[in-house]
């Protein structure tokens, strides 16, 4: 009896079958969801690393202890000054890459961040 090859499927494949395509409404909500998990736990795990409460944390950047809890859960679609003065606050560097996407011109660079 000859062996059945079983199909393999890319994450990306996945993903677009099961959430949805890349640009749909519930694909940009996963993506969002899932990238302020990351910095969620990206928090957390700095802050634990410092020896910090979320209520110690949450004076130095002055914002109540619960913030930084929903922070922590990816639960709140928080401004980036917010995750800014967070990990100011716990003294670790940040940075952010802007991309264009669909972009309006021909030219190979419309902006520079």
């Amino acid at each position: 009896m000859p062996k059945s090859k079983m199909k393999t499927f890319t994450l990306e494949q996945v993903k677009d079958k099961i959430i949805g395509k890349i640009g749909t409404p519930e694909r940009d909500l996963f993506e969002l969801e899932f990238k302020m998990s990351m910095i969620g736990s990206t928090i957390k795990q700095v802050r634990t690393a410092r020896n910090l409460t979320q209520s110690q944390l949450g004076v130095l950047v002055g914002v109540q202890k619960a913030q930084i809890s929903k922070l922590e859960k990816g639960a709140n679609s928080a401004s980036i000054d917010t995750v800014y003065k967070v990990f100011n606050a716990l003294k670790a560097e940040i940075s952010f890459s802007v991309k264009l996407k669909n972009s309006l011109s021909n030219r190979k660079t419309l902006a520079r961040v």
